[in-house]
């Protein structure tokens, strides 16, 4: 489902060693870091529905209050991501193969359908031409992913012969593939190593940052400053995506309860909601979810100060990235084919397109044309070009 970090988390409430060297970066910055820093009858059925409903009301409120509470960060541990021995066995729900691929990664990404920022993983590898398999986790129970500590989605396992790596977080997992693509001296599993997880508490939650996530740990031969400062505009604005962009779309795809309902019901349609899960658990979080996140929005809206018509601050916010890409001239912000920066924006938007609010920003942004034009080059495989030179 296309939630935001913070509704994510919100509805499912209411249903390390760092490296000792230098960290190599394809940009202009190299960044050093010590170790110091460190089938139901019908009464129960509504009865269910009650209670479901009410705990996302009081969850909702129990929510709202912690975040009044005074922020008090404690940061407790830092860890990379081991190699794990494997990972239990569990249907596919599809096979994504590209004849050219020649990465030889064999790749599992556990995902939901619409959720922004596993559409941003799939628009990367798609665009590559890189062959994965889909397994959708199922929104409600998440027993596909009881192995795992990490419990957000995306995951990507990459197996290998010492077992399966795990990378955790879509921006950490772009990054890392990224890095791997243009130079294999290094293995998968070394370069997720420069990507260490920091573990923290605050106000009594567990939090993680990936460290380094926007940076590619590679080294190319004969760089000059164009290219340094092309590689940094393109961290920017994939910053942006995750910091500010991506905080517009749930405020504006549950904008009213009709809109909610409706965003539900193509999340279920574009996720084939129908194949994978029982009839029940789908009108659960068609009906239920739809009425919290509708709940949330408005929480959403005022945490991240979206304006009182939260299209005009989805409509800024996409000017703000059309602008950046008129500047440089070409049809994407990468030049003439888009950069990671392109397809990370193209990703969480890609999330919302059965939706009002993407129909509405089409008609108010000149989004579309460069919109349409990612989507082209992402459905030929494009970049799977660029890795055969």
């Amino acid at each position: 489902m296309a939630f935001s970090r913070v509704g994510e988390k919100m509805f499912v409430k209411v249903l390390c060693h760092l490296p000792t060297r230098p960290v190599l970066n394809c940009g202009t910055n190299v960044r050093m870091f010590s170790k110091g820093f460190t089938p139901l009858k019908s009464n129960v059925w509504f009865l269910s529905l009650v209670g479901i409903g009410t705990g996302a009301v009081v969850g909702a409120g129990y929510s709202y209050l912690k975040s009044k509470e005074p922020q008090t960060p404690v940061l407790t541990i830092q860890k990379d991501l081991p190699t794990i021995k494997s990972i239990p066995k569990m249907e596919v729900s599809r096979k994504v193969v590209f004849e050219n691929d020649s990465t030889g990664l064999r790749l599992k990404l556990f995902q939901y359908a619409t959720c922004p920022f596993c559409c941003k993983v799939r628009a990367f590898l798609d665009y590559y031409g890189i062959s994965y398999d889909v397994i959708e986790v199922n929104p409600v129970m998440r027993q596909q992913i009881r192995w795992s500590h990490y419990k957000k989605v995306p995951i990507l396992v990459a197996e290998n012969q010492d077992g399966c790596q795990q990378l955790n977080d879509s921006s950490m997992i772009i990054s890392a593939l990224m890095s791997y693509i243009i130079d294999k001296s290094e293995s998968l599993t070394n370069i997720v190593n420069f990507y260490p997880t920091m573990l923290y508490k605050q106000d009594g939650y567990e939090k993680t940052e990936i460290l380094n996530r926007y940076f590619l740990m590679c080294q190319e031969k004969n760089q000059d400053e164009k290219t340094k400062e092309a590689m940094t505009l393109e961290r920017k604005w994939r910053q942006w995506v995750d910091d500010t962009f991506v905080h517009v779309l749930s405020p504006n795809v549950y904008r009213t309860r009709s809109e909610a309902l409706e965003t539900f019901n193509w999340f279920s349609e574009a996720g084939e909601w129908e194949t994978h899960f029982p009839a029940w658990e789908r009108k659960i979080v068609i009906y239920v979810g739809a009425y919290a996140m509708w709940l949330i929005s408005k929480r959403l809206k005022k945490r991240h100060n979206l304006k009182d018509d939260v299209r005009q601050s989805f409509y800024d916010e996409c000017n703000e990235w059309m602008k950046a890409v008129h500047k440089q001239g070409t049809p994407f912000l990468g030049g003439e084919q888009p950069n990671l920066a392109d397809l990370a924006v193209y990703g969480v938007l890609n999330s919302i397109e059965g939706s009002r609010a993407f129909k509405d920003v089409l008609s108010h942004t000149k989004l579309g044309v460069w919109y349409w034009s990612v989507k082209a080059q992402v459905n030929k495989h494009k970049g799977n070009d660029t890795l055969k030179h």
